[in-house]
């Protein structure tokens, strides 16, 4: 498979994903995110907003997925949230903070960071030209 056509599944898988991350920290999905693991916050107006960025962001993922374009910088930022997450999972896991049913929720962001990664540096060269 080329390094474009892996980089548009991905966008488009970690799009839905997105989607489906924006019901999980919503307020009210309480049973969700006991399902995955994942503790529970504050006040919601914090998981409100959180939950928001992560559906802005599935749909700037699903809309990349289907252009032709590629948003290297909105791609970058994606590959280190997407990382940052995965890894903050895996970190409180490993402390004993999170189960570690919470990491392997998450995994899945680093396996589509890495892709995001690969595409940026396997095609830096259409960027520079």
């Amino acid at each position: 498979m080329n390094v474009d056509r892996l980089f548009r599944r991905a966008l488009l898988a970690t799009g839905f994903m997105n989607l489906f991350g924006a019901v999980l920290i919503a307020p009210p999905a309480v049973a969700l995110r006991a399902l995955a693991g994942l503790p529970e916050a504050g006040h919601p107006l914090y998981a409100w907003i959180l939950s928001l960025w992560i559906l802005f962001f599935g749909v700037a993922y699903l809309r990349l997925s289907a252009s032709t374009a590629g948003e290297r910088y909105f791609v970058a930022i994606g590959a280190a949230g997407k990382a940052s997450f995965s890894l903050l999972l895996a970190a409180y896991a490993l402390a004993g903070d999170l189960p570690v049913r919470a990491a392997l929720a998450g995994s899945a962001d680093l396996a589509f960071a890495a892709i995001f990664a690969y595409w940026l540096v396997a095609t830096r060269t259409r960027a520079a030209a």
